[in-house]
């Protein structure tokens, strides 16, 4: 088990209107610098089906299809203790500070991408930011229970 820091900056600007919250990054995340960099997991499809947007491929593009949508994105996890990229090993949590985005946005809701993201949001945040979130299923390749097609109707939610 090893303590790893979360070294990715939030993504936002004073437009973010909504904010979808990971828990923490992946291995391959971690070592892409950047949010759900794993090439199996669906996020980029979803949101970018979601919104109607063509699928981005280079970090500058999801960056901006992101913020033309008015979504902020960052984890709740800021530092643990983890076994390769296992939700369930988490352990001795520190959480991000929400109120550095917060602060700056208009956030009006908060989804979590997933159970671990959502228990982790309400154990640690949710008494800080006063928001409750709403708790989508993981995009993650591990929630196999979820075709695309299934994660895009349930994601489409933030479009509402």
């Amino acid at each position: 088990m090893d303590r790893e820091e979360h070294k990715i900056a939030p993504i936002f600007n004073k437009e973010s209107e909504i904010l979808i919250l990971g828990s923490f990054p992946s291995v391959k995340s971690r070592e892409g610098n950047f949010f759900y960099h794993h090439p199996q997991n669906r996020f980029w499809k979803v949101i970018s089906t979601v919104n109607g947007c063509e699928l981005p491929c280079t970090i500058e593009e999801k960056k901006s299809m992101l913020l033309e949508n008015h979504i902020a994105i960052w984890d709740v996890i800021a530092s643990c203790d983890i076994e390769g990229s296992s939700d369930s090993s988490i352990k001795n949590v520190i959480p991000n500070d929400l109120n550095m985005i917060l602060r700056e946005c208009q956030i009006k809701r908060i989804y979590t991408n997933g159970g671990t993201a959502s228990r982790m949001y309400r154990k640690y945040c949710q008494n800080q930011t006063g928001l409750e979130d709403i708790k989508l299923p993981s995009t993650s390749p591990a929630n196999v229970a979820y075709s695309l097609e299934r994660l895009v109707e349930e994601w489409d939610i933030i479009k509402k």
